[in-house]
Formats: structure tokens, sequence, C-alpha cells
């Protein structure tokens, strides 16, 4: 089991749509201190891509929310529609996430409009080709 599976088991246990922690109860949840990089507002996410417990919070169905950092606490949310928690636990295990798509995949959706008529197979400039057999 992975550093942060207590604190996925911990929020499934719980009843309630939300559950306010401190950075020290998540500490004494896992056993360990929380890495440096938790002092960056960014490590709190909801990207699981973000780190192995984020992960572990949206295994199990959470997502964080009212980080505060000055006074070192969020409030753990229940994901309620839109996004689905991760199947897999074992990504949060410490094991490094495989995604089956690049990590661009999709980025330039809706920002390229190819207008009516236009072949993207049809070569830009037929002269060249030819040049090619001279």
């Amino acid at each position: 089991m992975g550093k942060y599976s207590a604190l996925a088991d911990y929020l499934r246990a719980q009843s309630s749509e939300e559950v306010p922690m401190t950075f020290a109860q998540i500490e004494r949840l896992i056993g360990d201190e929380l890495p440096a990089s938790h002092r960056y507002r960014a490590w709190w996410s909801n990207n699981s891509f973000n780190s192995v417990m984020t992960k572990a919070w949206l295994a199990a169905g959470f997502e964080s929310t009212n980080v505060n950092m000055k006074e070192r606490k969020l409030v753990f949310r229940k994901i309620v529609g839109g996004r689905e928690p991760l199947d897999d636990l074992s990504e949060a295990s410490g094991r490094a996430a495989v995604s089956k798509r690049h990590p661009s995949y999709g980025a330039l959706k809706g920002l390229v409009r190819v207008a009516p008529g236009v072949d993207l197979t049809k070569p830009a400039d037929p002269e060249w080709a030819n040049s090619l057999e001279k």
C-alpha cells in the first residue's frame, strides 16, 4: 500500500459531503510529513497528474477545495457528477501514473478550424514533389 492510501481510506469512510482537515491532521493520518512542495497552492490542485496524494483523494471520490495556505487547512468535498473518481487506487500507491494518451492530447481542441471544401490530404505544393524527381 502506498503512503497516501490511509488518506483515501479515511475519506472513503466519511459520510459527510465535506471533510475539513488541517495539514497536520493529514500528516498524522499518513504517518509522515507532507513534502516541501505542499507549501505551494498548486500542489493542492485536483489535477490527477499533480501528485500521488492528489490521486489518493481523487480515487476516494473527493476533490480539494477551500485551501487556506496561511492557516494550513483545506476541505475535501465529495465529487458529485462531472468528474469520475479514479478507478484504481494503485495509481495512488506510489507508482507513476501511466496515461494512454499524450499529455497534450486535446490541447488545441476548438482552436483550429478547417474551412469547408479544404482537402487536408492534398499536397500544398505539388511542384515541389515534381522537382524531387528530376
